[in-house]
C-alpha cells in the first residue's frame, strides 16, 4: 500500500509554513490553498446576486450549483437537493429541529445521547416546549460505548428520531452507524447523525449508511467556515419550510436555507475536492477514475498515516501511569480517529496546554461543547480533559516533538 507523502501534503496548506504545530484540529483544520483560491476567484470575478439574466449572474449561479452537486457526489447522496448548506452544524440542526417539530405530535419521543456535541442535543431538547419527550441514551460508564441494549430499553413505539454521533469529539471512538441505523429503522424511527469529528478522517457514504439526516462542518474538513446537512429527499419533501412564506415547500433545499447560502463559501468548497484531486494525482497518477474511487484512494492514505501517528501518541500516553485516556485506549483506525482526550492524575487539565504553548504547539483543554459527557464522567472539577487532535497533515516529527515536551510536563 502507498504511503502518504507528508511533504507534498503540507505544501498544500499555507497555514503550515510557520513555526506552529497544530493539534487542535478537531476544533477546526487549516484550509487547503485551493479553498482560498476558489473563494478569492468568486469574490473578485462573480460576486453578484444569483438568478438574474445577465451573464455574470448566470455564471455565479452555476458556480454555487456546482458546489452543491459536487458535494452531493462526495457524500454519495442520491440527489443534489439532499444537500443543505449552512453557517455551522449548530445552525443547521437548529433549523432542522425548528422544521421537524411541526411534523410531530405531543407525546412523540426523540432520543439524544450524552456523548454528543451540544449541537446535536440542544435543538432536540427545545422540542420539549412543544410536548415532545426527549430521552437520553447514555454511554456505558465502564466501556464508554453506546450500547444497543440500552437504546432498546428506552425506545418505544412513540420514538420518532434517534440523534447520535458518528464519532465523539471527546472519545474519538467510531460508532457503528450502519448497525445503529438499521436497529432504529427496524423500530420505525429515523436517525440524525453528527459526523463533525468523523468526516475529516474517513470517507462518507450516506447511502451505504442509510442515514436519514447527516451533518458535519466543512471548516474541519480543510475548508471554509461552513457546514453541510444531508437529508433523504423523502424526508426533506415533508418538512415545512422555514424560509420566506412565498418559498414553496417543494423548493428543497432552499426552504431550509433562510437568507440563502453563502455564495463565496459554497464555491470555496470546490477547493476541498481540488485538493483531494491533487492528492490523488500525486500518489496514483492522473487517471479517469470516478470521484468516489479517487476519494476512496485518498482516504486510504489518510487513515493509514493517521493510524501511524495514533500509535506513536497512544504508546506514549500508556507509558504514563498517571495518565488516563478518556475513550478507546487503542490506535487502530477501525476503532477510532486520532482525537485523543486524557487527564493527568491530581492535575487540572487547564494546566497542561499553558505549559505547552511556549513551544509553539497548539493543544487544548475543556469540555469541547460535550459538557453533558464531561459532567457525567465526573471531570468538570478537573476542568475537563486535555485534547490532542491530529489530522493527516500532521507529521510524525510534530507528534514526537509534542511527546518530548509532554514527557517533561506530565
Amino acid at each position: 500500500m502507498k504511503e502518504l507523502d507528508i511533504s507534498f501534503v503540507r505544501s498544500q496548506f499555507p497555514g503550515l509554513s510557520g513555526e506552529w504545530a497544530f493539534f487542535d484540529n478537531a476544533g477546526g483544520t487549516q484550509p487547503a490553498k485551493q479553498v482560498g483560491d476558489r473563494i478569492q476567484d468568486y469574490l473578485y470575478n462573480t460576486n453578484v446576486q444569483l438568478g438574474a439574466s445577465y451573464e455574470i449572474s448566470q455564471l455565479s449561479t452555476q458556480r454555487v450549483a456546482e458546489a452543491q452537486q459536487t458535494w452531493a457526489r462526495v457524500i454519495n447522496a442520491a440527489d443534489p437537493v439532499e444537500v443543505v448548506f449552512g453557517s455551522s452544524t449548530t445552525m443547521l440542526l437548529q433549523s432542522l429541529s425548528r422544521s421537524m417539530v411541526q411534523t410531530l405530535q405531543p407525546g412523540d419521543e426523540v432520543i439524544v445521547t450524552n456523548c454528543d456535541h451540544e449541537a446535536n442535543i440542544g435543538p432536540w431538547l427545545m422540542m420539549q416546549k412543544h410536548g415532545i419527550e426527549v430521552k437520553s441514551w447514555k454511554v456505558n460508564p465502564d466501556t464508554l460505548h453506546l450500547e444497543l441494549d440500552e437504546l432498546e430499553r428506552i425506545m418505544t413505539e412513540k420514538t420518532r428520531l434517534v440523534a447520535f454521533t458518528h464519532t465523539s469529539n471527546i472519545l474519538g471512538t467510531i460508532n457503528p452507524v450502519k448497525t445503529i441505523t438499521e436497529f432504529v429503522h427496524d423500530r420505525g424511527a429515523m436517525v440524525c447523525v453528527d459526523a463533525v469529528a468523523y468526516a475529516p478522517h474517513r470517507m462518507v457514504d450516506v447511502q451505504t449508511l442509510d442515514v436519514d439526516f447527516y451533518v458535519f462542518s466543512l471548516y474541519k474538513v480543510y475548508g471554509p467556515h461552513y457546514s453541510v446537512l444531508y437529508g433523504k429527499k423523502k424526508h426533506l419533501d415533508k418538512l415545512p419550510g422555514i424560509n420566506h412564506f412565498f418559498i414553496g415547500n417543494e423548493e428543497i433545499p432552499y426552504k431550509l436555507q433562510p437568507g440563502n447560502v453563502n455564495y463565496e463559501l459554497s464555491y470555496g468548497l470546490l477547493g476541498i475536492t481540488d485538493y483531494f484531486d491533487r492528492l490523488y494525482a500525486h500518489h496514483y497518477g492522473n487517471g479517469h477514475e470516478k470521484l468516489l474511487n479517487r476519494l476512496h484512494g485518498v482516504y486510504e492514505l489518510i487513515e493509514s498515516h493517521e493510524e501511524h501517528l495514533s500509535h506513536l501518541f497512544v504508546d506514549f500516553l500508556k507509558s504514563k501511569k498517571n495518565v488516563r485516556i478518556i475513550g478507546e485506549p487503542m490506535a487502530e483506525g477501525s476503532l477510532r480517529v486520532p482525537t485523543f482526550s486524557f487527564i493527568v492524575k491530581e492535575r487540572k487539565s487547564s494546566e497542561i496546554p499553558l505549559l505547552v504553548d511556549p513551544y509553539k504547539i497548539g493543544i487544548r483543554w475543556g469540555d469541547f461543547y460535550a459538557r453533558r459527557l464531561i459532567d457525567d464522567l465526573g471531570l468538570s472539577d478537573q476542568n475537563g480533559v486535555v485534547r490532542v487532535s491530529m489530522v493527516h497533515y500532521n507529521s510524525a516529527d510534530e507528534v514526537n516533538r509534542l511527546i518530548s515536551i509532554l514527557d517533561t510536563i506530565i
